[in-house]
């Protein structure tokens, strides 16, 4: 990792993140959704940005694919460039946060230690780790992109729960089992403990 050029100082804001959430009448977070492709983390960032966004919050979704496209679009999926990935997409979900955001990403973030690197960035109670649980199997039946079909023939590398290790959360904030609950009860169970821990009201 390059090194900070001694030119190079932070230039502190007039505007605190405090203040900011005093006028979005919420709490900052980052709400990381994790799970294997095909567990549901996109199709529930989104839902739970639409309750959120229902409920008078400020929101944006981080999107694995989209943020490829240009975020992220020099980097293949090798190792080194997924932690790349994340690194970068921790980097914007914490400015995001002291915008007075309520940041939602869903990537595969395959390691612990990259999802730990990112939950370093922010205070304890504003990094909210969201475990998509589905079997590897499920998650093959519900590939309406065929991308587990070309991995097992060998047509793509690097691929998460086939060629490439997932390391699945330890001690998520949220864990929630996307094979037995449909799509309205995990936004549920996502909102309740936003309301439980005092991110909105």
């Amino acid at each position: 990792m390059a090194t900070l050029d001694s030119n190079i100082h932070w230039h502190k804001a007039l505007v605190s993140p405090a203040e900011r959430e005093s006028r979005s009448g919420h709490k900052s977070v980052i709400l990381w959704f994790t799970g294997l492709s095909g567990a549901g983390k996109s199709t529930l960032a989104h839902a739970v940005e639409r309750k959120l966004f229902e409920l008078n919050c400020a929101t944006f979704v981080f999107d694995g694919d989209n943020v490829r496209h240009g975020l992220c679009a020099d980097l293949a999926f090798s190792p080194q460039d997924r932690v790349e990935n994340i690194r970068r997409v921790g980097e914007m979900a914490k400015l995001f946060t002291e915008a007075g955001v309520i940041a939602l990403t869903a990537f595969i973030s395959p390691y612990i230690a990259d999802r730990n690197r990112v939950r370093a960035l922010v205070a304890p109670e504003r990094f909210i780790e969201i475990y998509c649980c589905c079997a590897v199997e499920v998650c093959e039946q519900r590939d309406v992109k065929g991308l587990y079909a070309k991995a097992r023939k060998g047509l793509i590398t690097d691929f998460t729960g086939i060629s490439s290790p997932y390391e699945p959360p330890t001690k998520p904030e949220i864990s929630l089992n996307t094979e037995l609950l449909n799509l309205a009860e995990c936004v549920e169970q996502v909102i309740a403990y936003l309301k439980v821990h005092k991110v909105i009201t």
